[in-house]
């Protein structure tokens, strides 16, 4: 397999994923800082212009972070990340679609890539300080809903965790804002796993 990914990008939850699962892969760099995600070569790849995007060992080619963890977890049972019975693995998923169809592209998309937001680079100021706030609230969500101790849930560690983690990384370290109790101890014990600090090093990402 291969994981096309971009340092400090939401790949990095991928990038756990693949290292707790153990299988083999290699990683081809991606950077976003440089607009590599629209050259002609990657577009060919995916033409949404989007990383993670992974290449499964038949060739085939898979795109969209929710997909591309389930897939992983799901082919790969021994490895524990993915729950059994309809309704955790339904809650899971509604775990990890907030985290990236609502907490990352509102929270934090604002705040990283303003210009996305307003034609006026004036106002991006002010989108920043809007996903802050958008941020804010979602950490406040999940507090409120947390419905598992140590890990996101009460089956234990899975998927929900490493998609947790990109985004409390993403608040914690970049940003500096502060998040919940429980989201900070949930932080500190994801920087307690091997393969968590096999994925920051392997990216040069600072734990």
């Amino acid at each position: 397999m291969k994981l096309f990914y971009s340092p400090g990008a939401c790949s990095v939850g991928i990038h756990i994923v693949l290292e707790e699962i153990g299988k083999p892969f290699s990683l081809e760099l991606v950077s976003l800082k440089e607009q590599a995600q629209n050259t002609p070569q990657f577009r060919a790849l995916n033409p949404k212009g989007k990383i993670p995007l992974l290449q499964r060992d038949d060739g085939s080619l898979l795109g969209q972070y929710t997909a591309i963890a389930f897939w992983l977890a799901a082919s790969n049972p021994e490895a524990g990340l993915w729950p059994t019975g309809l309704e955790a693995q339904t809650r899971a998923l509604e775990f990890v679609d907030y985290i990236t169809g609502t907490v990352h592209p509102q929270g934090f998309t604002r705040q990283f890539r303003a210009g996305m937001f307003t034609p006026s680079e004036a106002d991006q100021p002010k989108v920043v300080e809007q996903g802050k706030a958008l941020a804010a609230k979602c950490f406040e969500v999940i507090d409120s809903q947390w419905r598992g101790d140590t890990w996101v849930m009460p089956e234990g560690y899975g998927l929900a965790d490493s998609a947790m983690f990109f985004v409390s990384f993403w608040a914690i370290k970049r940003v500096g804002m502060p998040v919940p109790a429980r989201i900070t101890a949930h932080y500190q014990a994801m920087l307690g796993r091997p393969a968590v600090q096999r994925a920051l090093a392997a990216s040069g990402m600072a734990a």
